[in-house]
């Protein structure tokens, strides 16, 4: 059974300052979790964690990371700038990008981020718009299957990220001989696994390819970014991964392979964006309507605007209707929102107790790739979110949108009536 982090009585007081639909963060939960992830990986000195700005780009929940000493993961022009608001510099942000344009590069280099390139083609391009600095990063696809105790993780060949591991080569050598001094390697092989052995697998594979480089280039690998992919238990019935086994079966590769190639300085990176914020963060929601027809309706005030995971996944969000949570889960229902398609469906033939028009619904999971991915289809407008402090009070961190700011790119004056 999944819980809420917040009580029916505190979320029914905070409902009454912000209407919903919002998204609600979980402030203590966050801080906690962040510890208990560089407690994990404390056993390297370099350790960092990158949070992945895309996952959950709120300026709020970027100062409370900073805070614990996270760096960030961009990917795009307004993170980069984003980023440079909250007030992290230099070497806390970690840019990697791909079919990067030119102003991006531009602005990376400006802010001294340190630079990840997708794509082998990307060195002439960086250098003759931005600049080669003396510390870069490499993104390695290694093709094929990416395979745990025999099942498919994920194809790495069908993604569009990335180095061969031929071209991982042949880049080093071309880096080097455009001054560059200090080098990362990047990869990311599969998304949301809950399974312990993703990152001790991952990190194998890149440790493996360190010390090749190395040894074939006589290039500075200052740091690995095992990137992320590491996720968390969207089912109830699903365990979570336990960071500190992940943490020790890093190390335990590390020392077996990094180590005893005299490459034991070796950073690790992580860019942890989903497994840092996804369960801290709730979407709140109101009952607006049932309906009965071929199957039973719940229609919430939220919708794939504000939650596209189920829509265009097909993702699992628990839910939980607030103040029934000790009622039997017995009557069966698609919940909906009101876009005009017919996949704007949180849930589908999901069994919940009894719910009436007016019920509070929280959907749970939602604190990374949630708001983040909203949209404006149907003219639907981006919601609120909130933040649950530690002391207990609450805080608007970004405020709902209104039509004028729906209207806001718009010059009407040439069509309206004088």
């Amino acid at each position: 059974m999944k819980k809420t982090f917040v009580s029916y009585e505190k979320l029914k007081e905070i409902v009454k300052d912000y209407p919903t639909p919002f998204h609600l963060y979980d402030e203590k939960g966050i801080r906690e979790n962040v510890r208990h992830l560089q407690e994990a990986f404390s056993w390297n000195k370099g350790y960092k964690e990158y949070f992945a700005v895309k996952a959950t780009p709120t300026p709020a929940i970027l100062q409370i990371l900073k805070e614990e000493g996270c760096g960030v993961d961009c990917s795009s022009y307004t993170e980069l700038i984003m980023s440079d608001k909250v007030g992290f510099k230099n070497d806390d942000i970690m840019f990697t990008s791909n079919v990067t344009p030119k102003e991006d590069f531009v602005l990376a280099r400006s802010l001294n981020a340190t630079i990840t390139l997708d794509d082998i083609t990307h060195i002439n391009f960086l250098e003759e718009t931005a600049g080669i600095p003396e510390t870069i990063s490499c993104r390695f696809n290694p093709g094929g299957d990416f395979v745990i105790n025999n099942a498919i993780m994920d194809t790495p060949q069908d993604a569009k990220y990335g180095f061969t591991r031929e071209q991982m080569t042949e880049g080093f050598k071309t880096l080097i001989s455009k001054g560059v001094k200090h080098f990362g390697i990047h990869a990311f092989l599969a998304s949301n696994t809950i399974a312990n052995e993703y990152y001790p697998a991952l990190a194998r594979i890149l440790f493996e390819t360190a010390v090749e480089l190395q040894r074939e280039t006589g290039a500075h690998i200052q740091f690995i970014n095992l990137s992320g992919g590491v996720g968390i238990p969207y089912l109830p019935d699903q365990d979570a991964t336990n960071i500190y086994e992940v943490g020790q079966g890093v190390k335990k590769a590390f020392d077996e392979i990094l180590v005893p190639a005299g490459m034991g300085d070796v950073s690790i990176f992580t860019e942890l964006g989903r497994f840092v914020l996804g369960p801290f963060g709730h979407l709140v929601s109101t009952v607006l309507h049932e309906k009965h027809t071929h199957k039973e309706y719940i229609g919430l005030d939220a919708c794939a605007a504000n939650l596209m995971r189920p829509a265009m996944y097909g993702a699992y969000h628990h839910i939980t209707v607030m103040g029934k949570e000790n009622e039997p889960d017995d009557h069966i229902y698609d919940v909906t929102g009101g876009l005009c398609e017919n996949n704007d469906k949180f849930a589908v033939d999901r069994k919940l107790p009894k719910i009436d028009i007016g019920d509070l619904v929280v959907l749970h999971d939602t604190g990374a790739h949630g708001f983040a991915m909203g949209y404006n289809y149907n003219g639907k407008l981006r919601s609120a979110e909130i933040l649950l402090k530690e002391d207990g009070t609450t805080e608007l961190i970004r405020r709902a949108e209104t039509p004028d700011d729906y209207f806001a790119t718009l010059d009407f004056s040439k069509w309206s009536k004088k």
